[in-house]
């Protein structure tokens, strides 16, 4: 059978459009089909049911109506009896449809016209369908294209089969492009969005900078080598933490390369920008030592449970551990994950010196002592007046000066003292309005209870206090912009851990009955009951049996 001319054109520019956008052929064909589908029903009526089939070897178009069989025929554009239908095809049963095939049809402007934007559509929808499945499984890569255009300071790129944008935001600081310019990327976003898929490049992100490392160092690449942070001033400074799986590899040697090669040539691609390698460490305080490089640390105090590290350095010292408008802590913080604070050594100084004097104030307020005393007390490291009360009286005499007796003396004092200070919380407790039963909770103290019965929660009962969680009662900690942010807690002036809060809170619900006994053991295993059936088991200890052989 011969191909006619028009035919063969309609082949010819379903081939064309499927490779100049990379889409499926058979897609265009059914695209094809559904405008001619469309112009017919707007020639035999919109509520025909109509089906066009294009032969995608020939390009011979079949068009037909369908007819629902039914049994009693009640729209004759639609349906069809059981009978007549039996007549075109002896298989026919309720529900199916039959085809009526219809001649051939000439198209007139408008349905042209219309059929044109059934197409265009089809094969727009069909093109960003691709290009979402293409690069929805590239995010995290870099890649390569050439600026289209930019509009009002964004970048619009070329990927070739697609278009990405790098944001204002998005662009080192002082960076200009221009049509035609090459530029690399990162892809940190692909999202699904009405008006086709958009794909986000950044060359600010700090993962730009890790896969940039990663393409110039083989160990990197090859997983000797691990990046395990990276912290970026876009455009002024950064810091990456690496670490060696082979103890023969140094790894920040590794990632500066020869003279400095490797690293150059990531510091040429992010215009300029210093990169601090700095070797990674599972030992908190010694990867915090190495972050704030080039400073020098004198010492460092660590609170693991708030994430918080007080370095002190040098007065000298100073300036370079905080880097010019606070650049050096603040990278070494997002790079470590905790909180950074600096002190100088004179600093900590004065602040030991402060400590010293409020404990010595407490000791002569609390004992009524003079200050010689209370600052004995406090250089031998006492620092609280329950510690003076219930340690062991001979702990105080050994101290210079003091005898058994005046250990005596200085104890029941303190005794005095805290039974006093008990009474007036209690009274305070009472006119608060929290209930006795909240001392049923193991290291609840009158204080804790005074500071639940002042909270905003208003906490005046067992019920309320096993209705909380450990963060209303400790506080916690939120990351927001690369800063730790802290929320405090209810009782944040007692220094509960994570595990003493969850456990006062669950003997509150133990006690309360919001929870029993029961409900905290751990479910056992129940064995379903055996269905196997006889022949089946049988054949399975045959095998086994065959195996012991």
């Amino acid at each position: 059978m011969a191909v006619s001319a028009n035919r063969l054109e309609l082949m010819q520019i379903a081939d064309a459009v499927a490779r100049e956008k990379l889409i499926d052929k058979s897609i265009v064909l059914d695209a094809m089909a559904e405008s001619i589908e469309k112009a017919a029903r707007a020639r035999y009526g919109l509520e025909t049911n109509i089906r066009a089939d294009i032969n995608d070897k020939t390009g011979e178009i079949k068009l037909q109506r369908l007819l629902e069989v039914v049994d009693r025929v009640e729209d004759v554009d639609t349906q069809i009896d059981l009978e007549s239908a039996k007549r075109r095809n002896q298989a026919a049963k309720i529900g199916d449809h039959i085809g009526e095939l219809l001649p051939p049809m000439d198209f007139g402007r408008i349905a042209a016209q219309s059929a044109k934007q059934v197409i265009v559509q089809k094969v727009r929808d069909a093109e960003r369908d691709r290009q979402f499945e293409e690069f929805k499984d590239r995010v995290g890569e870099i890649i390569n294209g050439t600026v289209k255009r930019v509009e009002y300071g964004n970048v619009i790129v070329d990927l070739g089969r697609a278009e990405a944008i790098i944001r204002r935001d998005e662009l080192i600081p002082r960076e200009q492009y221009r049509y035609g310019d090459r530029v690399r990327a990162y892809i940190y976003d692909v999202r699904r969005e009405q008006r086709g898929p958009q794909i986000f490049l950044s060359r600010t992100h700090p993962q730009f900078m890790a896969k940039l490392f990663q393409m110039e160092v083989p160990e990197i690449y090859d997983g000797v080598i691990e990046i395990r942070s990276v912290a970026r001033d876009p455009g002024s400074r950064a810091k990456i933490a690496v670490i060696s799986n082979d103890s023969g590899i140094d790894p920040v040697g590794a990632c500066v390369g020869m003279r400095g090669s490797r690293v150059q040539a990531v510091v040429g691609e992010l215009q300029g920008e210093k990169i601090d390698i700095i070797p990674w460490s599972p030992e908190a305080a010694g990867f915090i030592v190495n972050a704030l490089q080039p400073a020098e640390v004198a010492k460092v105090v660590l609170d693991e449970e708030k994430e918080r590290i007080e370095v002190v350095v040098p007065d000298e010292q100073l300036s370079l551990a905080i880097g010019r408008r606070g650049q050096n802590v603040r990278l070494a913080s997002q790079l470590t994950g905790w909180d950074i604070d600096i002190l100088t050594e004179e600093e900590e100084s004065g602040r030991r010196q402060a400590e010293f004097n409020d404990n010595t104030n407490t000791f002569v307020e609390g004992l009524n002592v003079d200050e010689v005393v209370g600052q004995l007390l406090a250089s031998e490291g006492f620092t609280e007046l329950e510690e003076v009360a219930y340690v062991d009286a001979q702990e105080i005499a050994t101290i210079e000066g003091f005898d058994e007796e005046t250990a005596n003396e200085l104890q029941a004092r303190a005794r005095e003292f805290l039974e006093k200070q008990e009474q007036e919380l209690d009274d305070e407790r009472k006119r608060l309005g929290v209930q006795d039963d909240m001392r049923e909770v193991p290291g609840m103290t009158t204080a804790m209870m005074v500071a639940l019965g002042k909270s905003e929660d208003d906490i005046k009962s067992l019920e309320d206090f096993a209705g909380c969680i450990a963060d209303d009662l400790i506080g916690w900690n939120e990351r927001k912009d690369g800063e730790m942010i802290r929320h405090p807690g209810i009782l944040d002036e007692f220094e509960l851990s994570r595990v003493q809060a969850d456990e006062m809170i669950m003997a509150a619900r133990l006690a309360s009955g919001m929870v029993t006994e029961e409900d905290l053991k751990e479910p056992e295993l129940i064995e379903e009951e055996e269905t196997v059936e006889e022949d089946t088991r049988a054949a399975v200890i045959n095998v086994i049996e065959d195996q012991s052989v």
